[in-house]
């Protein structure tokens, strides 16, 4: 496979399967010093991970990562206090498949002759012949994004530093849309989302929390943790608080199942999800994206332009669109409507609209970055569908008997927040080198 990297400075590379041992992600470009721990990592991971709530997959992987390289085992002299730090080389995290039982596994050998329509299974066979990993779609699973929340979660952190915030929530779920929020507002309940899920996750608190893992623990230390939680999957599950949804908005002010900053659109987005599934089928939705603080001038031209690197999400799985600012809708606008004409105020430059996306030429302007992901429904769907045996090429029939999600838009949100971030870390180290070797070249004189 020759698609699993990405990035210039900040790179990542990818391997693992769904029902292999697991998945990994290495990290390189990452500057020294940084502090990077399971908990944070995981913080993320939770938010993806199947299982979490009435419209999640029921696979019960608890994704707890295992950072194996790229951070100091001890401190490099007596008292230095870096410990546990960022050492500047690759950094791995590898999250292990914890919830793989043979019974699952041989629902996938009983319906892999027969390619799943909408999935990849198909095309993979054609690509890679019999030794496709096949049970549960291998990489091509949407189990493999969980490399790309770890990656990002990281990337968030030196984001963070730098004063860029990356954020995302669900804009539309089967139909239903949120209405136009300030971006300061959607902020503030997407992080308060995030406390929420990290306080009634039973693994979160469990694990970490209680100090089952720890940042100082050797890897063979932290792989007979997991051992033993593999078999305490369903204990740890159990001890989940219950979502009382009315108690959830009262504390934190946002709905218990979907990240949408509006309660009234999210109650509608999660009864119009229900009503799909219901009836065995599946839903799709639209993820929004916002990124602030990005430095003006952020980007590069032509062939890497800021914009066309965050179209790459359409390498996340289930991702059929991505849209910057107005997307689609400048075909329905003059120039006079679609072009966000400029001011001045306590001199400071001031935008009067942002159809760009906060993006001209490929360079963030100032303004917030706005993507929009268009997600596709479930393809694995509890409805008879025809479809062929892949040996033979004969018609067959097939009915999903394989775990599922009835929507993904739930899931994909951190996906697309933590691939937002990783290219803007890419771009963030471009950008900053190449000012200070300006700034450089200009002091030395002509």
């Amino acid at each position: 496979m020759f698609g699993c990297h990405i990035g210039r400075c900040f790179q990542v590379t990818v391997s693992g399967g769904s029902y292999q041992d697991g998945l990994a992600a290495i990290i390189q470009g990452l500057p020294p010093g940084l502090r990077v721990t399971e908990q944070e990592v995981y913080g993320d991971l939770l938010l993806r991970k199947p299982g979490a709530d009435e419209l999640s997959s029921p696979r019960k992987e608890p994704d707890l990562p295992v950072i194996c390289t790229g951070v100091n085992a001890a401190d490099t002299i007596k008292g230095a206090g870096n410990r546990g730090l960022t050492n500047g080389t690759p950094l791995t995290v590898f999250i292990p498949n914890l919830d793989r039982h043979d019974i699952h596994v041989e629902q996938y050998q009983d319906t892999n002759r027969t390619p799943r329509p909408g999935h990849a299974s198909y095309a993979t066979f054609a690509k890679y012949g019999p030794s496709d990993d096949a049970v549960g779609a291998g990489i091509f699973s949407g189990r493999y994004t969980c490399t790309i929340v770890a990656a990002g979660a990281i990337a968030k952190r030196v984001l963070q530093r730098c004063g860029i915030e990356v954020f995302s929530y669900i804009d539309e779920a089967a139909g239903v849309a949120c209405p136009e929020i300030d971006s300061v507002k959607a902020l503030e309940l997407t992080n308060q989302y995030k406390r929420m899920r990290h306080d009634h996750d039973p693994f979160y608190q469990e694990i970490y929390v209680r100090g089952r893992i720890k940042p100082e623990m050797r890897l063979l230390q932290k792989m007979a943790v997991l051992a033993e939680v593999e078999k305490e999957i369903d204990a740890i599950r159990s001890r989940t608080p219950v979502f009382d949804a009315d108690a959830i908005k009262e504390k934190y002010g946002v709905h218990s199942v979907i990240n949408c900053p509006d309660l009234d659109a999210a109650e509608a987005m999660l009864e119009a999800c229900n009503r799909i599934t219901a009836s065995g089928d599946s839903s799709g939705g639209v993820v929004k994206v916002v990124v602030r603080g990005a430095p003006t001038g952020l980007g590069e031209p032509v062939f890497a332009k800021l914009d066309g690197e965050l179209g790459r999400m359409l390498g996340i799985g289930a991702v059929k669109g991505v849209e910057v600012g107005a997307g689609f809708r400048v075909k329905d606008m003059t120039g006079y409507q679609n072009n966000d004409q400029m001011h001045s105020e306590n001199g400071k430059v001031v935008f009067d609209s942002n159809n760009a996306g906060g993006i001209t030429g490929g360079l963030a302007t100032g303004q917030d970055i706005i993507v929009r992901v268009a997600v596709k429904p479930t393809p694995t769907i509890a409805k008879p569908q025809h479809t062929i045996d892949k040996y033979t090429h004969q018609d067959a029939k097939l009915s999903a008997i394989t775990r599922r999600d009835p929507t993904i838009v739930g899931r994909i949100w951190p996906v697309a927040e933590n691939f937002t971030a990783m290219v803007l870390l890419d771009h963030l180290i471009m950008h900053l080198g190449y000012q200070g070797l300006a700034r450089e070249v200009s002091a030395s004189g002509s």
